[in-house]
């Protein structure tokens, strides 16, 4: 027991991330055009085998310009929980300490997700291992987290959910293995936020997670600045999801071991972890 305190692949470019520096690479939009081959240069990215390609469960892609990295959770190949520290210590507050308490090869991708104060803890509802370690919050304020309305990305047994934080509040009776707390929601039923617009001003690196209507969970973080618009839009546009939530933006990180990327920067709070189910001792 942890502490207690409170796509399937869309398009393919060259490989799971960027190619090495100096190769040229077409990019395949998500409408299916191929674009001029241009130099690129990542920043200290690996350059990806075949089998990498294969065995990783995310995808880089373009969506109106802007990159973006897919990653897919199925049911029948993974599993999901919520993570936040080592049993009876602080929060790990980045993945980089987090990957050294895990076996890489049983880890498909972890992210983070949900909105957290100046600890690390969770500010909204957290349930790890069927524990809950913070409560629902309805309460109304500034912030992301308060654009109502925000909502919960939750699971048991292989059945994840997205829903609003009223309709979670209305419907879910029974506690779930994992739950994380975030906001706002991205698509609502179907429908964009009210409060987000098209393509709006705000731009930072941000990620979300949506579950479709056949239970597969996409987990979704820009490789560069995004509007909440354009990613909610992808979400409902490209993904067909139906219902998304906003997880974080301006600190959103990934780690992916198979294509050894793993994101650094400001401290995070909760983080999701998918893992390969044949590799699971859940």
């Amino acid at each position: 027991m942890m502490r207690a305190i409170l796509l399937m692949p869309l398009v393919l470019l060259a490989g799971c991330e960027p190619p090495a520096e100096g190769e040229p690479v077409t990019r395949t939009r998500i409408d299916g055009k191929a674009e001029p081959q241009e130099q690129v240069t990542p920043a200290s990215e690996p350059t990806e085998s075949v089998t990498t390609q294969v065995e990783s469960a995310c995808r880089s892609i373009i969506f109106e310009d802007t990159p973006l990295t897919h990653c897919l959770a199925t049911p029948s190949r993974h599993t999901i929980s919520a993570d936040l520290g080592p049993s009876g210590g602080e929060p790990y507050r980045s993945l980089s300490a987090f990957s050294r308490t895990r076996d890489s090869a049983g880890i498909a991708f972890a992210m983070n997700g949900g909105m957290y104060d100046e600890d690390g803890e969770p500010i909204g509802y957290f349930v790890e291992d069927s524990e809950r370690l913070q409560t629902l919050n309805t309460n109304d304020g500034a912030g992301n987290f308060h654009m109502k309305p925000n909502g919960v990305f939750f699971g048991s047994d292989g059945k994840w959910e997205v829903r609003s934080t009223d309709d979670f509040l209305a419907n879910v009776t029974e506690r779930p293995q994992f739950g994380t707390q975030s906001g706002p929601m991205l698509v609502i039923d179907g429908q964009l936020h009210p409060e987000i617009s098209h393509d709006g001003e705000s731009r930072l690196v941000r990620n979300g997670v949506g579950v479709d209507e056949r239970g597969r969970a996409h987990f979704v973080i820009s490789n560069a600045p995004i509007s909440f618009g354009k990613l909610a839009r992808f979400y409902r546009d490209e993904l067909d999801v139906k219902n998304a939530l906003y997880l974080d933006g301006n600190v959103s990180a990934l780690w992916n071991p198979v294509t050894e990327r793993l994101d650094t920067g400001a401290p995070i709070g909760p983080i999701i972890v998918v893992e390969k189910k044949e590799a699971s001792s859940e």
